[in-house]
């Protein structure tokens, strides 16, 4: 797992939900939690975005390595849908 997880297939998209869920908890540290409404703004928008482009970094990462190496691979998708639920447990507990 080691050299896998040091290819930007591997580690950009844990990365990127890292980050997403850091801005989300600064977002609700000094904004406080978004109320809903019918418009759903910029930050709805962004998340949805967000969301495509890691569905498809996880599955160019799954085509590319698990045919190569799959015990390596399946700890790294493992690890990156991980990652994914993360920023999308705030918007599920959030019912965002």
């Amino acid at each position: 797992m080691n050299s896998i997880i040091k290819q930007p297939s591997a580690w950009v998209p844990v990365a990127l939900s890292f980050a997403v869920f850091a801005a989300m908890l600064i977002y609700i540290g000094i904004a406080g939690i978004p109320v809903r409404e019918t418009d759903e703004g910029t930050g709805a928008h962004l998340f949805q975005i967000w969301l495509v482009l890691e569905v498809l970094m996880v599955a160019f990462f799954a085509l590319k390595w698990l045919p190569k190496m799959p015990k390596s691979a399946l700890l790294v998708l493992m690890l990156q849908i991980a990652a994914l639920s993360l920023p999308m447990s705030i918007v599920f507990s959030l019912k965002l």
